[in-house]
């Protein structure tokens, strides 16, 4: 499952293939309150077809109406904003004084779709610098610190995965929850030394890893832009991730498992590993939303949201129950 920035590019670069002329839209900046974030993208093909999205829609039919007039894929990048009074805003669909920024870019050969579409199946995270006065485009290597920015010559934007998932266990769970993650816009990494359950993985963009765990966090070296979760049931495999991946920068460690299971987990490693209080404080546990989530794919979805908003700074409380099936115990509780 690929993530919504791949999956325009993909299009643009059949659109163009068919012959198609195309422009590619691309928030810089919003004011007030915007309906997608900077970075949010969308293509549209001289006929008016649309991939991705900057707006509810009403930016889009702007910029449909444009290309079908053939005023917008043509000639070199532009800026402009949508939203500046409040008649504007309420016209394309923004909140009253909402503004949103958009560089829209014809797409030629000099646009290196197919260039960058390569480096982005082999895995890599490319920076991509847009020169606003010729459209020329440079493809770099991106750092971990690369943010999105339009200068008055410039539009640098950077591609790829910018989130890491490290998955201790290839089992059904996994399956799942990788494809899932993938959307997300995550590089799923996924360990298992484990010959009956790393023989038939196949996950499309997941990588599986063969090394113990411990060994395999180590050398991962999580970042603020990393999450490792435990999925195996098994402590000699579990425990020895999670002991590494709380010492480690990582802004999510948890691991599937009861509130008993978890209880003890933490007994364990403050006596064999040492585990302080505050470090054992991080670990999320059980794992995931309560959401009542029972099958493995549900779980994975409970997983995924309170990724989400660890990322975004939120902290979900605990859930109200409605109806008496909820008090049923839900999810993983061996």
């Amino acid at each position: 499952m690929d993530n919504i920035d791949l999956n325009i590019w993909r299009q643009v670069s059949q659109w163009r293939a068919s012959g198609h002329r195309v422009v590619l839209g691309t928030i810089t900046r919003t004011w007030g309150s915007a309906p997608r974030p900077p970075g949010s993208a969308v293509a549209i093909r001289d006929d008016g077809l649309v991939a991705g999205s900057v707006s509810g829609g009403c930016i889009e039919d702007d910029l449909i109406d444009k290309a079908r007039e053939g005023v917008l894929a043509e000639g070199v990048p532009k800026v402009v904003r949508y939203g500046i009074d409040a008649d504007a805003a309420h016209r394309f669909g923004l909140p009253c004084g909402g503004l949103i920024e958009l560089v829209l870019e014809p797409v030629l050969p000099r646009t290196q779709v197919d260039e960058l579409l390569a480096q982005l199946a082999r895995g890599e995270r490319v920076r991509r610098v847009l020169t606003l006065a010729t459209g020329e485009v440079a493809l770099q290597p991106a750092t971990e610190t690369d943010e999105l920015a339009l200068t008055d010559t410039t539009l640098t934007t950077h591609h790829g995965p910018h989130w890491r998932l490290i998955l201790i266990g290839a089992g059904q769970m996994t399956q799942y929850l990788a494809q899932m993650a993938g959307a997300l816009g995550y590089q799923v990494i996924v360990n298992d030394p484990r010959e009956e359950y790393a023989e038939g993985f196949d996950i499309p963009g997941a990588t599986l890893l063969r090394t113990m765990p411990d060994d395999t966090v180590t050398a991962l070296k999580p970042d603020g832009h990393t999450a490792v979760i435990a999925l195996t049931h098994d402590p000699k495999l579990d425990d020895l991730a999670l002991m590494e991946a709380l010492k480690s920068e990582a802004f999510y460690v948890g691991a599937i498992g009861s509130r008993v299971n978890q209880a003890k987990r933490k007994e364990r490693l403050t006596e064999h590993f040492g585990m302080t209080a505050e470090q054992l404080s991080r670990l999320h546990g059980p794992v995931g939303l309560k959401n009542g989530a029972r099958t493995p794919p549900e779980i994975a979805v409970s997983i995924l949201a309170e990724l989400t908003a660890v990322r975004y700074g939120y902290r979900i409380p605990e859930p109200v129950v409605v109806k008496e099936q909820a008090k049923v115990e839900a999810g993983c509780v061996s």
